[in-house]
């Protein structure tokens, strides 16, 4: 969601600022602003849309000073306006802030009965009018901050700087990401060691609840009471060179190319080469006593975890529960006491699968989260960590960590299966050889772009769409319809092919193309059945499947994307990649912004 950065040091803040919101982009928005000292006295540069914006502002309007903060907004409360746009303050303080503050109404009110005067629709301006009120009354900014914190319910990551006070930054966390960056000379907070890739390497997580105050000699860290307390810095592999488009028309582009290697490097990770066996990191639990195992995740991550669910079902014969995140601490399941809390994020800071995990600790629950960013909360606070090896992604629809998902998740069910002793040792072998055939058959997903294209040309003219697909497919299936939602604003929908005909099979006519994905397999003749149906009634099928079904479906559909024939246990992963390039090609053919689509965000750090 919201970007946020801090400099203090002895160069001029701004570009580096805006630097920093540039690499932030990904994460989604619709303004921009920097705020820094210029001369004791706080300026202020903001402007609604695209940082290009912000940028034709600067231009016109520099501004100096070696003390700044800058914040990329993606709106909640109040319109995307420059006068809602952050940092927020008063001649006082200035504050950028990145959550939802929930008890800003009670606040509001407070703070307005006490003379303090408000001038937007936020709830973070409440932050910077609650520091000034104690700031007018003679608080230190240290004090003045802390006493802030102490009344602030909700999410939040902040950073505040203050009249008067060159080289001081003090910054917040709690439920939201915030890091500590340590330079020459010069320090920096940021929503993410990504936008201080090419500013340092060295990095200190805060904890939730942490907050800091950061100077050009360094940073002291205090726990939610007050007490200090000390901080690891950490040497990040991030480097900056890895968030460039490298010739390609897009982020989205990039990663979508990338999707071979990011699997081939996923499953080096897990798989010993040598004996063709997955080896996971030490559990501290026995997964051969797991009694149930529930899969908690948001958007394609939850989608990733559907597919988890059927290998794990199938091949570890472990029984599996699948809740959206932002449902399932309302629903308020019974857990079994033993069993397996198996959450997926792209970022580890998804506040909806955050949450869940620390429901499913207080019951006791085993945490194994398969995370892209292992240095994040949900890595922090979880029993076991599985690594994507995906790299930075940086286009808001994510394509590549899918399939890192996905890779992931397949070794998690194999090395299941072998200790719960359903899984014998030659199966395991061959289960591992058809993961290991998976880059290479990825790369060569590729050669079907121009088909891909043709299919791109057919959507680009329709409102609506639907997406069908039978077992694992199913889900494949879900991501396909999300990805064309994302990029290219065309309603997409996705079914179980044999629920069509249960309701959604009213929709079907030549205006409503019809995307399924259907690999050869124990499924095929089901799946084809059902097309059969949608195409006796006008369908216009286009259609995924390999090169051994390829054959049975040109007969029915109009057009047929013929991807290589793997086992059926890997077909998923390989499915992936030409429903999200299809995606992309509408995309291009609509217009839209591929990168950044409209209203959403990267990383969703609040309910």
């Amino acid at each position: 969601m919201c970007g946020i950065v801090g400099v203090v040091g002895s160069n001029q803040a701004a570009p580096v600022i805006f630097g920093a919101l540039r690499r932030l982009e990904y994460r989604g928005y619709d303004s921009a602003g920097i705020a820094t000292l210029v001369d004791g006295r706080i300026e202020r540069r903001r402007a609604a849309g695209k940082l290009d914006h912000l940028a034709a502002l600067l231009e016109r309007m520099p501004l100096a000073g070696i003390t700044g903060i800058g914040h990329t907004r993606w709106a909640t409360h109040g319109a995307p306006t420059e006068n809602n746009a952050h940092p927020h303050g008063t001649a006082r303080v200035s504050v950028v802030h990145n959550g939802i503050i929930e008890n800003f109404e009670e606040l509001r009110r407070e703070l307005e009965a006490a003379g303090q005067v408000f001038t937007t629709e936020t709830d973070s301006e409440t932050i910077a009018q609650m520091v000034d009120f104690h700031l007018a009354r003679g608080l230190s900014p240290r004090d003045a901050a802390f006493a802030t914190l102490r009344r602030l319910e909700g999410a939040y990551a902040l950073a505040m700087i203050f009249a008067g006070h060159d080289g001081l930054v003090i910054g917040a966390r709690h439920g939201a990401p915030l890091v500590v960056g340590y330079g020459e000379n010069e320090m920096f907070l940021g929503s993410d060691s990504l936008a201080l890739a090419p500013l340092t390497r060295r990095i200190a997580y805060m904890d939730d609840g942490d907050w800091v105050v950061v100077t050009p000699e360094g940073a002291e860290f205090f726990d939610a009471s007050g007490e200090r307390v000390a901080r690891e810095i950490r040497v990040t592999a991030l480097i900056a060179g890895a968030i460039g488009k490298d010739g390609y028309r897009h982020y989205m582009e990039k990663e979508l190319h990338e999707h071979p290697v990011v699997i081939g490097q996923t499953l080096q990770r897990l798989i010993d080469p040598a004996t063709r066996r997955v080896v996971l990191p030490d559990l501290p639990f026995d997964m051969a006593s797991v009694p149930r195992a529930v899969i908690t995740a948001c958007g394609s991550a939850f989608y990733a975890g559907m597919i988890g669910r059927y290998w794990l079902e199938s091949v570890a014969r472990i029984p599996v529960d699948i809740d959206v995140a932002s449902e399932m601490r309302y629903r308020d399941p019974p857990l079994t006491p033993g069993g397996m809390g198996l959450l997926i994020s792209q970022s580890g800071e998804t506040a909806d699968t955050l949450a869940a995990l620390r429901g499913m600790r207080a019951h006791r629950q085993h945490i194994v989260s398969v995370l892209n960013v292992e240095q994040s909360t949900m890595a922090r606070e979880s029993d076991v960590v599985l690594g994507t090896a995906a790299g930075p992604e940086i286009s808001v629809a994510s394509t590549k960590a899918f399939t890192a998902q996905l890779s992931v998740l397949a070794c998690l069910a194999i090395a299941a299966g072998r200790q719960r002793g359903v899984v014998s040792p030659d199966q395991e072998q061959a289960l591992v050889a058809s993961l290991l055939d998976l880059p290479s058959r990825a790369g060569e997903v590729f050669d079907q772009a121009a088909a891909i294209r043709r299919m791109a040309a057919v959507i680009a003219g329709a409102r609506d769409v639907l997406y069908l697909g039978r077992g694992s497919s199913f889900p494949v299936a879900l991501e396909g319809a999300l990805k064309l939602k994302e990029v290219s604003y065309i309603h997409a929908e996705a079914y179980a092919a044999g629920e069509m005909k249960h309701g959604p099979i009213s929709l079907i006519d030549q205006t409503v193309p019809i995307v399924a994905t259907v690999p050869s397999g124990r499924l095929f003749e089901k799946t084809l059945s059902n097309l059969q149906e949608a195409r006796a009634r006008g369908g216009r099928l286009l259609v995924f499947t390999d090169t051994q079904g390829a054959e049975r479906l040109r007969g029915i559909a109009e057009i047929v994307v013929a991807i290589p024939t793997v086992d059926e246990f890997t077909a998923p992963v390989l499915q992936t990649i030409p429903v999200q390039m299809l995606a992309y090609e509408v995309a291009l053919l609509k217009g839209t912004d591929v990168d950044q689509p409209r209203n959403l965000a990267k990383s969703v750090t609040v309910e």
